[in-house]
C-alpha cells in the first residue's frame, strides 16, 4: 500500500474532488510517531471535508520516489491542488537528513511533473527566493505557484494559517482570490507569519 488516506467517511471520501498531498520531512521514516502535520490534516478531513494523503520522507530520493508514485499511480493526482512540504530548510533550499538540496535541484528532479499544482511550504522553513529562481522553479516543473512564509518558526506554527489556506482553495480556485482572501481573513497572522507566494 503505497499511502495513508486520511479515514474518511467513504461518500465524503467520493465526493471529495479536492485533495491535499503532504510530504513531511523526518530524520527516521522507520519511527511511527504522529506530527503536527498529520493532526492537521485530520482536522481539514473532520472539519472541512478536505481529503489528504500523508507521507513522510528522509532523504531526496524518498521524496522523488513519493512524489513520483502519485504522478504515476495515483489517477487522482489532477485532483491535488496543492503539494503541502513540511520540510526544514534555508531561503531556497530544503534540508533531508543534513543534506541541503536548492529548489533548482527540485526543480530539476520534476520537471515538466507539477503542472497546475501549487507548492506550499510551512514555516517548518523560510521561504524566500529572487525573482529568477522563482521563474526558473515555476517555468522547469510547470507548477502555478509556490507559496510559503518569509518569517521562521519562532515558537508560532504556520500550521492555522495553512488549514485556512487549502480550505479557501475548497471554495474558489483562482489563486490570487483565494490570497487576498486569506489575507483579509487572517492580516495579522499573514504579516507576522511573511506570507508570499510567486507565481
Amino acid at each position: 500500500m503505497l499511502e495513508k488516506r486520511q479515514q474518511l467517511p467513504q461518500e465524503q471520501f467520493i465526493a471529495s474532488d479536492y485533495f491535499i498531498y503532504c510530504l513531511e520531512g523526518v530524520h527516521e521514516i522507520e519511527k511511527d510517531i504522529v506530527t503536527e502535520a498529520q493532526e492537521n490534516l485530520e482536522q481539514l478531513a473532520m472539519k472541512y471535508e478536505i481529503a489528504s494523503i500523508y507521507k513522510t520522507c528522509d532523504t531526496i530520493e524518498g521524496l522523488e520516489d513519493s512524489l513520483n508514485a502519485l504522478i504515476l499511480a495515483d489517477h487522482n493526482f489532477k485532483d491535488y491542488e496543492i503539494i503541502y512540504l513540511v520540510i526544514t530548510g534555508e531561503a531556497n533550499s530544503i534540508c533531508l537528513n543534513d543534506y541541503y538540496y536548492s529548489l533548482q535541484e527540485i526543480a530539476e528532479i520534476f520537471e515538466g511533473r507539477l503542472k497546475g499544482k501549487i507548492l506550499h511550504f510551512s514555516n517548518a522553513k523560510i521561504l524566500d527566493l529572487d525573482e529568477e529562481e522563482a521563474q526558473y522553479f515555476l517555468d522547469i516543473t510547470g507548477a502555478k505557484g509556490v507559496s510559503g512564509y518569509g518569517n521562521e518558526f519562532n515558537g508560532i506554527s504556520s500550521s492555522n494559517l495553512d488549514i485556512a489556506f487549502f480550505n479557501l482553495f475548497k471554495e474558489d480556485d483562482n489563486m490570487l482570490d483565494v490570497v487576498e482572501e486569506l489575507h483579509q481573513r487572517h492580516y495579522n497572522v499573514c504579516k507576522l507569519l511573511d506570507f508570499r507566494l510567486y507565481y
